[in-house]
């Protein structure tokens, strides 16, 4: 009777392992149809196609942000009058003072080119620091998901890195003075409450948020776009 309850131990394990071996077999061939990952490439040659990929989008986006219109004329990320200053626009507007205003969304998004640029490093540093779980859900991730990663590790760095140099480019291209000219315009008017929302964090602000959609668009390029994978690398891990 032992030696039938041995042998019968002996099967079970048997089974068990059979079964966990098709149970692994299972699941590597699950991940092997839902991965976008040719089976050649190694884990190191997925890594640097994303990291080249991020570098090239960064490099991209953010030359595009720094030049001359960079932010002014792409409607998407232009920088306005703040939402809370909508009433000040409008009724300098009503009395004829709209030039003033322009100059003044005009001088915010010059700050915000001239600052564009010191951002690139980084976001660099950033994907430098890529784990190979950072890659596998930024590769099979939304198609944003690496401009999440990077804002999620970035932006508290970029509003630091930012600030100061916001602060002298509005003073460079003249925001600060179009900016005091407004409010002080508006709250010379009767009966109005005065305001005079702070120049530097909203401009801080809204310009890493340009940032981040110009990011965002150079990598959904070069997920959806042949075209932008300019190498060989780049082919192979979104191809």
């Amino acid at each position: 009777m032992k030696k039938i309850s041995v042998i019968f131990l002996l099967f079970a394990f048997n089974c068990l392992q059979i079964k966990a071996q098709i149970d692994f077999k299972k699941e590597l061939e699950k991940i092997s149809s839902e991965t976008k990952i040719k089976p050649t490439l190694s884990e190191e040659e997925v890594g640097q196609g994303l990291k080249e990929a991020l570098n090239r989008g960064i490099e991209k986006g953010v030359e595009q942000l720094a030049k001359h219109d960079g932010y002014f004329k792409d409607a998407q990320i232009k920088i306005l009058m703040p939402s809370e200053a909508k009433h000040v626009e409008d009724q300098l507007r009503t009395i004829g003072q709209g030039k003033l205003v322009d100059d003044a969304i005009e001088s915010l998004n010059r700050a915000a080119e001239d600052a564009a640029s010191s951002a690139k490093s980084l976001f660099v540093d950033a994907i430098k620091n890529l784990t190979l779980r950072d890659v596998m859900n930024i590769l099979h991730g939304s198609e944003d998901a690496a401009t999440n990663y990077l804002k999620n590790n970035t932006r508290a760095k970029l509003i630091e890195l930012f600030t100061p140099i916001i602060k002298s480019s509005l003073d460079k291209v003249g925001a600060t003075k179009h900016w005091t000219a407004v409010f002080k315009t508006y709250n010379k008017l009767p009966m109005v409450k005065k305001v005079n929302p702070d120049l530097v964090d909203y401009t801080t602000d809204k310009a890493i948020d340009g940032l981040f959609i110009q990011i965002a668009k150079e990598e959904a390029q070069i997920r959806k776009n042949p075209a932008a994978r300019v190498s060989e690398l780049l082919k192979k891990v979104f191809g």
